[in-house]
């Protein structure tokens, strides 16, 4: 199946310049929707993998079944505030100032592999900022994986050494 057919593109949002790579199009074909979540747990299948980590909110949306298909848990990661128990927190740079990411300090038992979901990898920052708290509460990270891929944003960059996968990728 080609996922690009699924994905709209509007060009100039947020602001202009910026092509935006629009998933809820593929989410609305259940098709096209399935089809990515197997794509992801084919790949997962074989890494032995304990937990699925997704930031919020749309690594809920890919992150939660591709754990139900692999018969795994899935924890959370959000902004702060978000979690009602003891969290961890991780604090990351911006193009333009700081954002944090927090996780139950529960979540992940040390050692336990983890496998990162996302719709998008751009310039890495958020899910180099997620490894990091993965790592942080004991956590070993197997795998990052992507619906979408900007490649000229080198978000692998900052990940290197990860094992990434990501299933479609735009020059931008």
């Amino acid at each position: 199946m080609d996922l690009k057919e699924k994905v709209r593109i509007i060009e100039d949002f947020p602001k202009v310049g910026i092509s935006f790579k629009d998933i809820s199009t593929l989410i609305g074909d259940g098709e096209a929707f399935r089809y990515s979540i197997d794509q992801i747990v084919s790949y997962l299948k074989d890494k032995n993998v304990d937990l699925i980590v997704g930031p919020e909110a749309r690594g809920f949306i890919f992150g939660v079944p591709v754990a139900y298909a692999l018969g795994v848990g899935f924890v959370p990661v959000r902004k702060p505030g978000k979690l009602p128990y003891n969290t961890t927190k991780i604090e990351y740079a911006l193009e333009y100032g700081t954002d944090a990411l927090e996780i139950h300090e529960d979540a992940i038992k040390p050692g336990q592999r983890v496998a990162i979901v996302d719709d998008l990898l751009a310039t890495g920052g958020t899910i180099e900022a997620v490894t990091k708290l993965v790592e942080k509460v004991g956590g070993e990270v197997v795998s990052l994986n992507f619906v979408i891929e900007l490649e000229e944003l080198k978000g692998r960059d900052k990940l290197k050494g990860h094992d990434i996968m990501s299933l479609l990728k735009y020059d931008i």
